[in-house]
């Protein structure tokens, strides 16, 4: 553990104000045509997003690149933060912005219509931007058609199954929306099932699974969709595309319902002071343009069903997002972890 991470969240918040001379933001009166952006995501996704959204509207958009404590940036900020949107990835990190009180509730015509009511907050606080699903890659001589996420609990695949550990935000993700769906005894007996067929102990990144399964460790694993895209493009080197094209990926469903998938988002801060902005670049980013610069700069799926996907994941096939809705899913994360320590699944 590093000495950075063994410090607080707030006390790392307020080190990273220090360590990146912003804090003459702090106070700053409110300016017609700009706008302050916090955001965890990669300069490589976000300066492509906000160049075209600066030429369409002229609004100048400031930007602080945060690695993590986003939260807990803004909250020691208080009344005088400058922050006017927040953007991050995972739900659970969206949802902890709100319990940490630094949104605030608006009402957009534009973003209600676009994106669908499970992938943004009830009350207006936060919104999805972009999707990536939990797929199933799978060895390509099985020539499997579908497989549940439930049948992943199944005998048939014992000493078959790769995944990274449980208590990864994606896989912790996964089992609240296990436990949302079928309760937590359910999702209990399925994590028990699901740790009795892997084929080794859980452990390095979902591009790991491909390779694993190309190695002949394993047959089928839990990744996400955005990976494909990454290996299969070459983006990631020539090792990663002969792992990305050596495995067949598949869209899996709950039994019963549809695909768990994950977002990146955006909320509108507290105490924004160019409010009018915020809705505006928020609008923006769930625009056809904006939409599709998120599907081809890191093979995400749009929020906006109008615009163009990938090649590479469209030939996943059609996604349907299962209909719990994310902020119903985020209220048992912490039941999900615990879960994972019960049945001991990384050990």
């Amino acid at each position: 553990m590093s000495l950075l991470s063994s410090w607080s969240p707030a006390l790392r918040g307020l080190i990273t104000l220090v360590v990146l001379g912003l804090s003459s933001l702090c106070g700053a009166v409110p300016t017609a045509g700009e706008l302050n952006l916090y955001t965890t995501r990669e300069p490589a996704l976000i300066d492509p997003l906000l160049k075209a959204f600066g030429e369409r509207t002229g609004v100048k958009v400031n930007t602080v690149f945060l690695k993590d404590g986003l939260a807990e940036r803004v909250a020691s900020e208080g009344r005088r933060s400058p922050a006017d949107v927040l953007m991050a990835v995972d739900f659970g990190n969206l949802t902890d912005l709100v319990d940490k009180g630094v949104t605030q509730s608006i009402k957009s015509p534009v973003l209600e219509q676009t994106i669908a009511a499970p992938l943004r907050d009830a009350g207006g606080h936060w919104f999805a931007l972009s999707l990536r699903a939990r797929t199933l890659y799978v060895a390509r001589e099985l020539d499997a058609k579908a497989v549940t996420y439930d049948e992943l609990a199944d005998a048939k695949w014992k000493g078959k199954v790769c995944i990274r550990s449980g208590q990864h935000p994606y896989n912790t993700a996964l089992i609240a929306h296990m436990i949302a769906k079928q309760g937590e005894a359910r999702a209990e007996q399925w994590l028990r099932g699901l740790k009795a067929n892997l084929a080794q102990k859980p452990g390095g990144g979902d591009r790991d699974v491909a390779r694993d399964i190309l190695g002949g460790i394993c047959d089928i694993g839990l990744a996400n969709s955005y990976y494909l895209g990454l290996m299969r493009s070459g983006a990631g080197g020539p090792d990663q595309q002969k792992w990305g094209e050596g495995i067949h990926a598949l869209l899996p469903v709950f039994a019963g319902g549809g695909t768990h998938v994950n977002v990146s988002g955006a909320a509108v801060a507290k105490y924004a002071p160019n409010k009018a902005n915020a809705i505006k670049l928020l609008e923006f980013l769930v625009s056809d343009e904006a939409q599709a610069i998120y599907a081809e700069a890191n093979y995400e799926y749009p929020v906006n069903g109008k615009a163009r996907l990938n090649p590479i994941i469209a030939a996943l096939g059609a996604l349907t997002v299962d209909e719990v809705p994310l902020a119903e899913i985020s209220k048992h994360r912490k039941a999900a972890s615990l879960l994972v320590d019960k049945v001991g699944f990384d050990l």
